[in-house]
């Protein structure tokens, strides 16, 4: 559905990529442009919707949920691979019949959506057009799985006495109760406590799991910056190199946890696999910080939240969109 929805949505821009169009630019002056689709801001899930591959999938390379932990990248998943693969399925079977088509398709770890919105988008390409996006996956990734290691491997009543003594600093944020028992933690937290977790875990922890924790804060903060140069590229591809020569610090220290708190000796971690295609998008499409989530996430506040606040509770979507409604005019 979400795919018929977008076709149909963004076909002056597709015709206009195709054919071009006359705009004007910010001085009134017209221009003969062309649109292709160079970046589409979206999450893991939303991505591999999107993009027509399956879970346990790379969306941007061919690897598999087992290659997730590789220190290197994968080959790019192309557009072209991806069609070619749509169109096998559709000379082998009916797309109309779902349930042997979505048997099919998993043979090719796809999702079963035989006509993806960019498929007559030219020269779109997935691999691409799919950018970082920090904030699900750099920032939301530190919590789920960086901030749990350590908390698992210094120890929740330590770590949070550690945070709770910290000194205060002004323009930093406090953590009077610690960090083990947050709930609805936000992207400004994660930042937050990015700032204080290396120097928290020093001593309590093995040298090379600090380093392994290390090298992703590093990987983190330099791929933020406003412009990147290609030293910095290769410096960002360091980093990461460095996690992965310094990783299994963390299974040894039995920081990886599973459900009933078991070890878990594998790295099948998809946001740790989109790390190596960071660099190959800088030099593609720029800095990632541009392509950040955090001013579409803040509009659930403005445009969801608040208007609820104003209302009686009751019929809360109609309520909602007559006050956006009221708004705009």
């Amino acid at each position: 559905v979400i795919h018929e929805c977008l076709d149909f949505v963004l076909s002056p821009l597709k015709k206009a990529a195709e054919v071009g169009i006359m705009m004007s630019d910010p001085l009134g002056s017209l221009r003969y442009v062309f649109t292709p689709l160079a970046a589409y801001i979206a999450d893991t899930q939303e991505a591999l919707a999107l993009s027509g591959v399956a879970g346990k999938t790379s969306h941007l390379t061919l690897a598999s949920y087992k290659q997730f932990g590789d220190p290197f990248r994968h080959q790019p998943r192309t557009a072209s691979k991806t069609l070619f693969q749509l169109r096998l399925l559709e000379y082998i079977t009916n797309p109309w019949n779902v349930s042997t088509y979505m048997k099919e398709a998993m043979k090719f770890r796809l999702n079963g959506a035989h006509r993806v919105f960019w498929r007559d988008w030219p020269l779109s390409d997935p691999s691409v057009f799919f950018t970082p996006e920090p904030l699900h996956h750099w920032h939301r990734m530190f919590w789920d799985h960086d901030a749990q290691w350590c908390i698992n491997a210094v120890g929740s009543a330590e770590i949070d006495f550690r945070f709770s003594i910290l000194f205060p600093r002004t323009g930093f944020r406090q953590f009077p109760e610690g960090i083990s028992k947050l709930k609805q933690v936000t992207g400004r937290e994660h930042r937050n406590i990015q700032r204080y977790i290396i120097a928290v875990i020093a001593d309590a922890v093995p040298k090379e799991f600090v380093t392994a924790i290390r090298a992703l804060m590093d990987f983190r903060y330099l791929a933020q910056a406003p412009e990147i140069s290609e030293d910095m590229c290769t410096t960002i591809d360091q980093a990461l190199q460095e996690f992965h020569n310094h990783k299994d610090s963390i299974i040894a220290a039995g920081a990886r946890l599973g459900k009933k708190r078991r070890v878990i000796d594998n790295w099948y971690i998809p946001k740790l696999e989109l790390l190596q295609s960071v660099s190959s998008s800088i030099r593609n499409s720029g800095a990632p910080i541009q392509w950040t989530a955090d001013h579409t996430e803040r509009c659930h506040i403005t445009h969801v939240k608040d208007p609820s606040r104003s209302g009686n509770s009751r019929d809360n979507e109609p309520q909602i969109c007559r006050h956006l409604d009221r708004a705009e005019k």
